[in-house]
């Protein structure tokens, strides 16, 4: 077999069993359709990424995968907390503006991506692990990738529909040069997960704890607890800012925490057993989010910043509405993907990216640890953290930089001056 190249076919082609992937997998295959993945690796394997944000509820309903996730035990979340010196601010998703779920899960994504891999075989759709995609052609009639077996030997698959769900790995970018440099400065991060022993009179095991630097604003650090009493601990900061610290990735991420003593008191038990990783310039963006029978989602497309946990969701969201496009073309109707999925989901990442840029510059970390803003605004603000970027009834998805910047000033007023 190794001299002979075969040539198969099937309905939906993806690349990449992740989340959107396999959420994608999952809404076609309620549709009916004939859907084969192809995965580089073995699952379960590790991945970063691990706080859900409750508007990707909807989406796992919607793909059948809900009772899987529920019955894998993951931590339940229910909001975000923000520190920084001796300021902090806690948001509960549930109380928010925009209808819809309000809480979601904690996951460790090695077994999270997995859960969500095996609910799309289960219904249905063929997963081929180990499988390497080599080269990639959409110039005829119908998309063809050629794919190199874990035995070494190279067959083709043609497909009607080319879905990337690669991450990171950004297949289709790369291959059809379609990669461009994202607009946001570079920047870089340490994480690893450790057994945290956290006392939970520092800490809320159902919130992300986002921990501002003291003395740089840029400077941040996620804390996420999981289920079994372990936790991912990362910190983010300029490539320069983390270059000044030596040794391992562990040792430097400790480092830096130690200059943040509200940090250090919520791990000061923790036990460190697990080697560090690094990333560098993850921010990524492209030309276009999709072309003649092909689409990209999630990471393939773009990716922001991890500061709002909104790269599944972004994923989830890009996956349920390239499923809506093709079975809308497969029933024979008009579909335009640059207004009915680039468009849409476009809207939603401009709404983080928004409040991302405001993070970073500062001015939304005012409005986060301003006591002076009303319910009702806190409110719409939980909206946006919990993920419903594309609820344009919230004024600060409809409007969110003219709106930002006016809470902004707002915030940053004198006390005697401050309006309603």
């Amino acid at each position: 077999m190794q001299g002979i190249h075969t040539v198969e076919n099937t309905e939906v082609l993806i690349i990449g069993a992740g989340p959107s992937g396999a959420v994608a997998a999952g809404l076609l295959r309620k549709q009916g359709r004939k859907v084969m993945i192809l995965e580089k690796e073995t699952f379960p394997r590790f991945s970063i990424g691990e706080s859900l944000l409750p508007q990707s509820m909807q989406y796992l309903e919607e793909a059948g995968m809900l009772r899987d996730v529920i019955e894998a035990g993951f931590q339940h979340k229910n909001g975000a907390a923000f520190a920084k010196g001796e300021e902090r601010s806690d948001f509960d998703f549930r109380d928010k503006f925009s209808p819809g779920w309000g809480t979601t899960y904690q996951v460790q994504r090695a077994n999270f991506d997995k859960v969500l891999a095996d609910a799309a075989e289960k219904a249905g759709a063929e997963i081929r692990y180990r499988h390497t995609v080599t080269a990639v052609d959409v110039a005829g009639e119908a998309p063809v990738v050629r794919v190199r077996h874990p035995d070494g030997h190279e067959y083709s698959v043609r497909a009607r529909h080319l879905l990337d769900a690669s991450g990171f790995a950004r297949i289709l970018p790369r291959m059809l040069d379609l990669e461009r440099p994202s607009d946001f400065p570079v920047r870089g991060a340490l994480f690893t997960h450790i057994e945290d022993h956290i006392d939970l009179a520092d800490m809320d095991r159902q919130k992300i704890l986002i921990t501002v630097h003291p003395d740089h604003h840029d400077v941040w650090f996620w804390t996420i607890p999981f289920s079994n009493g372990r936790c991912s601990q990362g910190v983010v900061g300029t490539p320069e800012y983390l270059a000044q610290y030596q040794g391992t990735e562990v040792e430097r991420l400790r480092a830096i925490i130690a200059e943040v003593p509200s940090l250090t008191k919520v791990l000061r038990n923790a036990v460190w057993d697990t080697p560090g990783r690094s990333l560098n310039g993850y921010s990524a963006n492209v030309t276009s989010l999709w072309g003649k029978h092909f689409a990209l989602l999630g990471n393939a497309g773009e990716f922001l910043d991890p500061v709002f946990s909104s790269g599944v969701t972004i994923a989830f969201k890009s996956s349920s509405l390239a499923a809506a496009c093709i079975e809308r073309e497969s029933n024979g109707e008009s579909v335009n993907w640059q207004t009915d999925y680039a468009e849409p989901l476009q809207a939603g990442v401009n709404t983080f990216r928004a409040f991302v840029a405001g993070w970073y510059e500062g001015g939304f970390q005012d409005v986060i640890f301003s006591k002076r803003h009303s319910p009702e605004i806190r409110r719409m603000i939980s909206s946006i953290l919990a993920g419903y970027a594309w609820d344009t009834n919230n004024p600060y998805v409809a409007e969110p930089q003219r709106r930002l910047n006016v809470l902004r000033e707002l915030c940053r007023e004198p006390a005697g001056e401050a309006r309603a």
